[in-house]
């Protein structure tokens, strides 16, 4: 039974005096060993042996990179505003035995060593920048920290604000004043939108009317050319059809009564060439010797002169008034056999 509990007590001090000696180191970890209370060695990953009773295991550093988030902490602007901030910084130990021996809590320096510093740096700072200025902020945090802590065996890879917080009464007039801005902004973008809109009318009207006119012109050119062409072929046709006087004093009288059409008329114009018709049909109807050689004659077209003042016809109150010219013009004749001249008339004669 003695044999049982001393073998069992031998079997225990070794599995003691076995886990001791044999350590295993995970990676990215380092172990500071000290012999009999004094720094011997740091341990780096993989299997060590160390000297049961002798040596010890001082700390279990991690030399992977951290993380640490600090709580908001007041800081006065240089225009004497209070602002609340939040740090983010990233470390990672280069030195484990730096890190032990150095300080006692690297974490505590490093976060008062942070506030400190960002209370130097945005003092010097309006809110204006510090709200628009947050790498150069980062930037001098980072240098500072890093040379700081490079004497505890820390390196300080990248600071960040993670929040910057005015006080409310600031944040509502900066609210107002963003807000003013998008309006501002909205409105003239609205104004612009408004002159491209009325460029872009009155563009388009310039161009309606232009094409309209275009239009309008080229159908009066068109209709133009096509009474030119209907009296030119009336003119033709009249040409070739060879009209005696008689037919054209006929056509002539047939005409009068449009001419008098319409109770708005108080004035019209009669050609001149009405007296020569009236003149042949008296001829004709009157049975003188010249009869018989009016139904023969034709009558060549000729061009009417520049200057031949018309015969104007007023009617008023009813009662139509032709004055005539003095001496009516007379177009030439083509005839077969000249007939005699017809006795002289007068201007009332010819009424």
């Amino acid at each position: 039974m003695i044999e049982l509990v001393v073998l069992g007590l031998f079997l225990l001090f070794a599995l003691v005096v076995l886990f001791r000696t044999v350590r295993i180191v995970p990676q990215q970890t380092a172990l500071i060993i000290e012999r009999l209370g004094r720094y011997s060695r740091t341990l780096e990953g993989g299997i060590h042996f160390l000297i049961p009773f002798v040596d010890k295991v001082r700390a279990n550093v991690d030399l992977r990179e951290q993380v640490v988030s600090f709580p908001p902490q007041p800081v006065i602007t240089s225009d004497n505003l209070v602002v609340n901030i939040d740090t983010v910084i990233y470390y990672s130990v280069i030195d484990a035995k730096s890190a032990v021996y150095e300080i006692a809590n690297f974490i505590q320096g490093i976060e008062q060593l942070t506030v400190t510093t960002l209370r130097n740096v945005i003092g010097s700072l309006d809110l204006e920048e510090t709200l628009t200025s947050r790498d150069q902020i980062n930037g001098q945090l980072r240098g500072v920290l890093d040379q700081e802590t490079g004497r505890w065996g820390i390196r300080v890879n990248r600071v960040e604000l993670k929040a910057i917080d005015p006080p409310h009464s600031v944040q509502d007039s900066m609210e107002k004043q963003m807000r003013a801005e998008r309006d501002k902004r909205a409105a003239v973008l609205t104004a612009e939108g408004v002159k491209q809109s009325a460029i872009l009318t009155a563009q388009g009207e310039k161009e309606a009317q232009i094409l309209r006119a275009e239009g309008s012109a080229q159908a009066r050119v068109l209709e133009a050319q096509g009474q030119a062409q209907a009296i030119q072929q009336v003119f033709d046709a009249i040409h070739r059809g060879k009209p005696t006087q008689r037919l054209l004093a006929y056509q002539y009288l047939q005409v009068l009564p449009q001419l008098a059409r319409g109770d708005a008329n108080k004035m019209w114009i009669i050609p001149s060439e009405l007296t020569d018709a009236l003149r042949g049909v008296s001829s004709a109807l009157g049975g003188n010797s010249s009869g018989a050689a009016l139904e023969e004659e034709w009558v060549e077209p000729a061009p009417a002169p520049a200057a031949a003042p018309p015969i104007q016809r007023a009617k008023q109150f009813g009662e139509p008034e032709i004055v005539g010219d003095v001496h009516p013009p007379t177009h030439p004749v083509t005839q077969p056999v000249a007939p005699p001249p017809p006795p002289p008339r007068t201007p009332d004669s010819a009424q």
